[in-house]
């Protein structure tokens, strides 16, 4: 077992909370339970934490008979339906802690890391999906592939890439690390291949657990969800969750067109409270280098 990552930015995400000790906080990616540990401290007895995870593992997290703390084991695209559910509408903060945790990464059954070979390409966070890597790898057509690597891996060559594993895999099925590294590695360039397995690897995690799409759905809910003047506080780790993050709560929409009403203030559910993304310190940089992608931004709803 691998042990789940020190929560990122810990400080930060709980001053950007704002935690109203009688309040009720959602964190939608309990993981390890770093950040719902700390959260359920700063509660008070009428306090309520409702915490999503659809990955198993981390049902081993678990806090022991705490009757403020609420488990849900979905995936967050289901947060409205859920709270609904639970009476628990509107909520004071939400916290979503976007990264693949290390628990994730350092167990190779699951295939997140490019980093054992053996491993099978599962890359699914929860088991229950039928889709997997292997799947997405030995199934899709050439055009489908380039666009997962080109959209969500954002590589250049992605039609020379998709190309190739079609190539490949007509000689044999990709279900092994060792098997997607042998079909692209004359892609890999020397010296920075780290760089090129990271953009391939992220982009078929991204396609296997439609994390862009939940990502929204994620977004939009929680303008729904949270109370006037709730916080979001969402912290990503590549450009293409940043982005989508960035624009929702700087314009209300995924594109990042601003719209205005008749006297010209911005239409928008939230408004930031940092204007620049925050990112890890130095000191929790030296600390936990796995850090180092990680920015963080924090909204109030209107």
């Amino acid at each position: 077992m691998g042990k789940y990552h020190v929560p990122v930015m810990l400080n930060e995400c709980l001053e950007g909370l704002n935690i109203n000790p009688k309040g009720i906080i959602v964190d939608a990616t309990f993981g390890g339970g770093g950040h719902s540990n700390e959260i359920l401290k700063q509660l008070g007895e009428q306090g309520k934490l409702v915490a999503f995870d659809q990955d198993e593992a981390a049902k081993d997290n678990l806090p022991n008979g705490d009757e403020r703390f609420v488990f849900i084991d979905q995936n967050f695209e289901f947060l409205h339906n859920h709270l609904l559910y639970q009476e628990l509408i509107p909520v004071d903060g939400i916290l979503a802690d976007l990264g693949v945790s290390s628990h994730q990464f350092d167990t190779d059954e699951r295939g997140f890391s490019y980093r054992f070979d053996d491993a099978i390409l599962d890359m699914r966070m929860d088991k229950t999906n039928s889709l997997t890597a292997i799947t997405v790898l030995n199934n899709y057509t050439e055009e489908k592939l380039a666009d997962v690597f080109y959209q969500y891996g954002e590589l250049k060559n992605s039609r020379q890439i998709s190309k190739q594993i079609i190539a490949a895999r007509t000689q044999k099925k990709i279900e092994t690390v060792a098997d997607l590294k042998n079909a692209l590695e004359k892609f890999a360039p020397k010296f920075k291949d780290y760089k090129f397995w990271s953009q391939v690897f992220q982009a078929l995690r991204i396609d296997v657990n439609r994390e862009l799409e939940v990502l929204k759905s994620l977004l939009i809910q929680s303008a729904a969800v949270l109370k006037k003047d709730g916080r979001l506080v969402i912290m990503s780790y590549h450009s293409l969750e940043d982005r989508l993050v960035k624009n929702f709560i700087n314009t209300g929409n995924f594109n990042g067109e601003t719209e205005k009403d008749f006297y010209g203030n911005v239409i928008r559910p939230f408004n930031p409270i940092t204007r620049k993304a925050i990112t890890p310190s130095d000191e929790e940089l030296a600390i936990n280098p796995r850090s180092r992608s990680a920015k963080l931004r924090i909204a109030e709803r209107n």
